[in-house]
Formats: structure tokens, sequence, C-alpha cells
């Protein structure tokens, strides 16, 4: 893949990291964590019993209850997703795309990974006739597929998948016998949770089923690294537990004790970061719809933003424009929007697309100024694109996207 080797383009360790929130850290939570900075002990590995407790509270108002002992703590998802993976063993399938960090610790383990076309209403969840037929192709040829990873809110799609595209997805993966990593990282980010149905799929196949979720998708700042992972209520999930927490010993992977302190009491939700976390929500929907409106207007194809901070866009109605100026995959594409847009535009292939596919991931944290005081700002006001920053940041992005589109109608052959 020459966007990895020496010499062509692309840094090779780089890995778009989860969409940033741009906003400054909530008061409380560091007012817990300045209160906690002191301590000199460390946290256990797989969390103390406060982070522990405090997950099971969380999940239990989402219901899904759990208890203490199925619950384990790492110091950011990437870490927990490592350890499961080395505790199921044999290969992996995931989404076509997925979320960046998913694929680099099967590879790290020498584990085959198997990407799955996802269905035309969403990302994050394979199509279930595509998973039967990759699962009986990978065991034709000597593989040994044990584990699907997969996202209900997803990244980098931004999309939310309906319960009856989950549920035949799941229904699909329990016939093979897989063991399902959900990885719930944004289920807290819907940008309309009144008109939007989420389900877990820990509540379709309870005994088959990991949740994992970092809390930097709406609860901790991503600088803080925090992930808890439920485990089911049975032997096969006790075993897997011991197996993880053995993983995570090895690794001396624990969450430092200040951040595991913020961690517990971002988790128990009090009314000030439930108001905090609503409001951002909000602002990062409001500014996605625009965004979205932008690129849609220059002619680029991108689903609508139901989740997260971000949106997924492909310019292939583009491409006649993007050839002229050198542009002939997606790593060239990322190439060319991070410069023009003065932000970091990874390509699809950093998310297991194809690399001839001109689609990038937009981040809208990175709209939201360049200081703490701009950023703010947008928390507290009632039309965040109409702050001059944000509207200059939302003007350049139209305005490349909209000189994209005039030299595309330069290049249609006349009718």
């Amino acid at each position: 893949m020459r966007w990895t080797e020496p010499g062509g383009h692309g840094p090779v360790r780089y890995g778009p990291q989860l969409p940033p929130d741009g906003l400054p850290v909530p008061p409380g939570l560091a007012e817990v964590l300045a209160a906690s900075a002191t301590r000199a002990e460390s946290e256990p590995v797989g969390g103390g019993t406060a982070l522990r407790e405090a997950a099971c509270g969380y999940w239990e108002r989402r219901g899904t209850p759990t208890g203490p002992r199925r619950v384990v703590a790492g110091p950011g998802a990437p870490a927990l997703l490592l350890a499961l993976t080395a505790a199921v063993g044999g290969d992996v399938l995931v989404p076509r795309p997925c979320a960046a960090w998913w694929v680099p610790d099967a590879r790290l383990l020498g584990r085959p990974v198997f990407h799955v076309a996802t269905p035309a209403e969403c990302g994050g969840v394979p199509d279930p006739f595509a998973l039967l037929e990759t699962v009986r192709r990978v065991r034709e040829e000597g593989g040994d597929p044990r584990l699907l990873v997969l996202s209900v809110a997803d990244d980098p799609t931004a999309t939310v998948a309906p319960p009856e595209v989950l549920h035949e997805a799941v229904e699909a993966a329990a016939e093979e016998g897989l063991h399902l990593v959900s990885d719930e990282t944004w289920r807290d980010t819907l940008h309309a949770p009144h008109d939007t149905v989420l389900v877990s799929p820990a509540e379709m196949l309870p005994e088959r089923v990991t949740v994992v979720s970092d809390l930097a998708g709406a609860l901790l700042p991503s600088g803080w690294p925090a992930a808890v992972a439920r485990f089911p209520g049975t032997a096969d999930g006790n075993a897997l537990h011991a197996r993880v927490l053995d993983v995570l010993t090895a690794l001396d992977a624990r969450v430092a004790a200040p951040v595991a302190a913020a961690a517990a009491h971002a988790l128990t939700e009090p009314a000030s970061l439930t108001a905090r976390v609503r409001d951002a929500v909000r602002l990062h929907a409001r500014v996605a719809a625009a965004a979205h409106a932008a690129v849609e207007a220059a002619g680029a194809l991108a689903r609508p933003p139901r989740a997260g901070r971000h949106l997924y866009v492909d310019l292939a109605p583009l491409r006649p424009a993007l050839s002229a100026r050198g542009v002939g995959d997606a790593q060239d594409l990322e190439d060319l929007l991070t410069a023009r847009l003065g932000m970091p535009a990874p390509g699809g292939h950093r998310f297991g697309d194809d690399l001839g596919a001109l689609r990038v991931r937009l981040s809208t944290g990175d709209l939201l100024g360049g200081t703490d005081a701009e950023r703010a700002r947008c928390l507290t006001s009632p039309t965040p694109w109409e702050l001059p920053h944000v509207q200059r940041a939302l003007t350049v992005l139209r305005s490349v996207f909209d000189d994209l589109r005039d030299e595309a109608q330069r290049w249609e052959p006349p009718r």
C-alpha cells in the first residue's frame, strides 16, 4: 500500500484520531481531575471499583444492566480492542469502511482482517449476505473467522444503523458463531435523539456481544484516555473477561488514577455534565448540517450525518476536476483537501475504504475556531454557524468545494 511505503506519500505511522470535540474541558470535570492529581497510588488493571460501578450505572440507564465483575476499564478503546482480539483469537471481520483504530490492533497481533460491504442504508454494520459469503469464503481458504467488530453509531460514516438492518447482521453473525464487539463510542452523540432509534447488539444477542465505549466520544476530553467494556453474563463471557484482564496486565494497560476519577464522575452523568454533553451534541449537529449542505451543493455526495462530530464525503462526481489537479486516489485527495481547507481531511483509505475511491472524513470540531474563547462562544450561541470564526471556516469549505464543482462542470463534455 503505497501511502505507507518509504518514498510514497502519506506518513507511515499516521492514523486519524477520533473526530475532535474542539471544545474547552467542562469545569466540573477539570475540578475532579485536579482533586485527584495528588493520588500517588495507581488504578488497578481493569479499573477500580468506583469506575466499574459507575460504568454499570451508565449501562443500566440505557437498558443493558450489568455487574462490576463483568466490566473492564482501560486507557482508551484501542487497548481494550487489542486485548479482546488477542483473547478471542482467529480472524477478524470489520465493515468497510470502519473506524481507523480497529484494524491496526489485529494487524499488530498478526491476525488476518477481512472487510465486509455495508448495506445501502448505513455504515458501521456489515450487509448480512456479504457477511455470510465472506465467512464462507474465508473458511474455504483455510481461515478461522471468530470476531466481528461493528458500530451502530458509526465513525467514519456518521450514520446510525436502523434496528432491522442491525438485527439481520447480528442474526447472520450468530448463525456463523462469531463473537461481536460493539463499539458504542458515539451512541450518546445522536443529532436527533428523539427521532433516532439506537439499539445495541447486546440487547439482541447478549450472550455473544462485548460492548466497548471510548469515553472520548461524549463524556471526556480526548486527551484523557479511558474506555470501558461490558462482557456477556455467561461462562464464556467470564472466561473472555479473564483472558482480557490477562492481556491488559501483561501490557500494564491501566487508566491513570486522576483520569479514572474523572471517568467515574462522568459516567454517573451529573446534571451539569449531561447539559454540557447535550449542548455539545446540538452544536456539532448544527455545524455538521451546515457542512453537509455545503458539500452537497457542490455536487459531492454524503449521507446526512446522524451522530458524532464528522461527515463522510464522496467526491466521485467531481472526479474530472480532481483528475485535472493530479488527484487520482484517496491519498491524493487527502493531501489536496488538507492543504486547501487548512484542516485534516483523512482519506477513506485510512478507514479501510478503497484507495481508488475519492472519499474523505471531515470533522466539525475543526470548524469551531482556533481558541478556547471562540469555541466556548459556539456552545452558547443559538446560531453558531453565524459566528464570524465559524462562518469563515464554513466559507472556506464552501469555496473549496464550489471551485471543484465549477471545474468539474468545465470538464463536462458538451451535449
